[in-house]
């Protein structure tokens, strides 16, 4: 930010500018970023973009600050949407905190059921679902963040409201499970803690994942498969190929 008076010069004759080289130059710079600002910005007719915008760069800030520590002026800066523009979207940072983790939850359930609908292969199908999860948290590592730690901030009734999405997603795995153990279930084993376990290979890919040195969603998908597999069958399975029936139908959706 410029000082008042620093680098201006004022003509005595009232004509030109008045302004130094420097004084020019940061004037283009100024508006050069102005326009970067409102090129980046979707305009407030699209809504819908608009509001994306605005969950995609809290969750940012959530993640970063935590939930408690940030603030909606954080969140204003950070979009570079005013505060009135901002509350017109939501009324609180509650609100704001729900529409994060219900966008998140919606995408990732509406995803996983149109890749599922074709698909009928058991093991297939428990495939889609992991992999389905792996990607949309490797490409959106501040929503997982915010999905995983964010969990206990919300309050009555965007908790209930967000449960009972959850509820949904966990029942079409419970469901996928049954399907995949309808040949034996390994004996003694508790049908709820494994698909929990599941989701906790998954869920918590994003604390050590490194794309320098890890592989990405297929090969990851492979992995935690096999080894929800292995640990749930009664008798070693005939080896399958699964990963190009599920590329297929991921790559079609």
């Amino acid at each position: 930010m410029v000082s008042r008076g620093a680098g201006v010069m004022i003509s005595k004759g009232g004509r030109g500018s008045g302004l130094t080289v420097e004084a020019r130059r940061t004037r283009v710079v100024e508006r050069t970023f102005e326009k970067a600002m409102a090129a980046s910005t979707p305009t407030p007719r699209d809504s819908e973009a608009k509001l994306q915008y605005i969950l995609q760069h809290s969750a940012q800030v959530f993640a970063e600050q935590g939930f408690e520590g940030a603030s909606i002026r954080d969140i204003s800066r950070a979009t570079g949407i005013s505060l009135s523009g901002l509350y017109y979207y939501f009324e609180s940072k509650q609100k704001l905190l729900y529409l994060i983790q219900n966008n998140a939850f919606a995408l990732i359930l509406d995803r996983a059921k149109a890749r599922l609908r074709e698909v009928h292969e058991p093991q297939t199908r428990l495939r889609v679902l992991v992999q389905n999860h792996i990607e949309y948290f490797l490409s959106h590592p501040n929503e997982m963040k915010v999905l995983s730690h964010e969990d206990e901030a919300l309050e009555s009734p965007y908790r209930e409201e967000i449960a009972a999405v959850k509820r949904r997603y966990y029942a079409l795995a419970r469901e996928i499970f049954g399907e995949v153990a309808a040949p034996g279930l390994t004996p003694g084993l508790n049908p709820r803690v494994a698909v929990l376990s599941l989701f906790g290979m998954m869920n918590w890919v994003y604390k050590w994942h490194d794309p320098k040195v890890d592989p990405g969603a297929e090969q990851l998908t492979d992995t935690i498969v096999g080894v929800f597999l292995h640990g749930v069958l009664a008798e070693p399975a005939e080896e399958k190929t699964l990963s190009s029936a599920s590329a297929r139908v991921l790559s079609s959706h």
